[in-house]
C-alpha cells in the first residue's frame, strides 16, 4: 500500500526535477553570455556584491518549508558552478586539505574553484600578491582566542585589498587513527585550536604533551601516519586522513566562530549592507583617538570593531584595525574616510566589501 502511495509522489518528484534541470542550464546560458560580455571589457568573474545580492535576494523571497541558509546554500553552488563556465578561480587558503578555511573558501566561493593549500598565512597573502591565485582566505579572528596577529600584520603591509569576509562555526574534534588514546603521547593542533579547548584537555588530558603544528589539518595528516599522535581538527579531516573521531565538539566555547577575510586585488561596488575595514595611527599625545574617530560619529557612521596592535614599524605605538558599517562608495563614508585621513598620521583603506550572511 505503502509503494501505491509512494510511486506517483516519486513521478512527481521525477518531473520537477527535468524542469530544474532545464531551468539550471538554461541559466547557465546566461551566465555565459555575461562572461562573454564580461571578457569585452577585461571585467572580473567573481563580483562578491552581486552574490551577496542574488542570496539575499532568495532568501527574502523563500516561501519555505526549505530553510533560507539552505536555499543559500543550493544556489551558492549554482552561481559557483556557473562562474566555472567562464573560468575556475583559483583560491589559495591556509592548508593543508581539511581545514577550517578550506571550509571557508566553499563557503564564500561554492565548491566549483580550484583551492590552493598553503603551508602558512604568509603563503596565502604571497600566492594572491604574485598571481598565483586570483584569492586568498585567511582567518582574522576568533571568537574565544580574538584577533589573528599574523594576519593584521599582513593586512598592514599588502597591496591586498579585503573583498569578502566569511564567519563558520569551528566545532573541534579530537581523533586518532584507531579511534582510541591508548598509545597516544602527543595531542597536535594549530595553537589556536589548542587555546580554545584548554579547559577541555585540562580535564581529560592533562598529562598528554600537547604540541602546536601549522594547521589543524597538518595535525590530522600526522595523526593519520602516527597512532601515537591525537589531533584536534574538524570532522571533514577525519575523513580527509582516515582518522576516527574520539570526542566530537571539544570545544570550550560551544558557539565558537571564525571570521575569515577574503583578500585579492578586486574593487567592490556597494551591495547593499557593507562594510569598510581600515588601518589608523595616530600621534602619541593626550586625546589622540577620539580627535582621530570623531568624524565617524559627526557624519553618522558605525564602528562595529576596534582593535589595537603594537607598531612595528614608524615613529607610532599602536596601530588601530577599525570596522565601519557601510562601504567606501558611500556619500556619508566617503567624507568621514576623507576627515579621517586628514587626521590620521596613518591611514590605509584595507577594502568595502559585503556583510557575511
Amino acid at each position: 500500500m505503502s509503494q501505491e502511495k509512494l510511486l506517483p509522489l516519486r513521478h512527481k518528484i521525477d518531473d520537477i526535477d527535468a524542469q530544474i534541470l532545464v531551468l539550471l542550464n538554461q541559466r547557465a546560458q546566461v551566465a555565459q553570455e555575461v562572461g562573454h560580455v564580461k571578457a569585452e571589457t577585461n571585467a572580473p568573474v567573481f563580483r562578491p556584491e552581486r552574490e551577496a545580492q542574488v542570496l539575499r535576494s532568495v532568501a527574502d523571497r523563500n516561501p519555505g518549508p526549505l530553510q533560507s541558509v539552505d536555499v543559500q546554500t543550493i544556489f551558492r553552488e549554482i552561481m559557483s558552478a556557473c562562474r566555472a563556465l567562464e573560468k575556475r578561480v583559483t583560491v589559495a587558503y591556509l592548508g593543508p586539505a581539511g581545514t577550517f578555511s578550506e571550509h571557508a573558501v566553499y563557503q564564500q566561493f561554492g565548491h566549483a574553484v580550484e583551492g590552493l593549500p598553503c603551508a602558512s598565512i604568509d603563503e596565502v597573502f604571497r600566492a594572491a600578491e604574485a598571481g598565483t591565485a586570483d584569492f586568498g582566505v585567511v582567518p582574522i579572528e576568533n571568537s574565544s582566542e580574538g584577533v589573528i596577529n599574523r594576519t593584521l600584520d599582513l593586512l598592514l603591509q599588502t597591496t591586498l585589498r579585503i573583498s569578502g569576509e566569511v564567519a563558520i562555526p569551528v566545532h573541534h574534534s579530537l581523533m586518532t587513527k584507531d579511534g582510541t588514546t591508548d598509545r597516544v603521547t602527543r595531542i597536535c593542533a594549530h595553537s589556536q585550536a589548542l587555546a580554545q579547548c584548554s579547559a577541555w584537555l585540562n580535564q581529560h588530558y592533562p598529562n598528554i604533551e600537547r604540541q602546536a603544528v601549522a594547521s589543524n589539518a597538518e595535525a590530522a595528516r600526522m595523526a593519520g601516519e602516527d597512532p601515537t599522535v591525537a589531533s584536534i581538527a574538524g570532522e571533514q579531516a577525519a575523513q580527509t586522513y582516515g582518522l576516527q573521531i574520539v570526542s566530537a565538539h571539544i570545544q570550550d566555547d560551544p558557539h565558537n566562530r571564525t571570521r575569515f577575510a577574503v583578500v585579492g586585488r578586486l574593487q567592490t561596488t556597494p551591495s547593499g549592507k557593507d562594510q569598510t575595514s581600515l588601518v589608523l595611527s595616530v600621534p602619541n599625545k593626550a586625546g589622540a583617538v577620539y580627535s582621530l574617530l570623531s568624524p565617524l560619529a559627526s557624519h553618522g557612521v558605525s564602528m562595529s570593531r576596534f582593535e589595537s596592535r603594537p607598531a612595528r614599524m614608524g615613529a607610532w605605538e599602536y596601530y588601530f584595525y577599525v570596522d565601519v558599517e557601510g562601504h567606501e562608495m558611500d556619500e556619508k563614508v566617503a567624507r568621514a574616510l576623507e576627515e579621517l585621513k586628514q587626521n590620521a598620521a596613518f591611514f590605509k583603506l584595507l577594502g568595502s566589501y559585503p556583510l557575511s550572511l
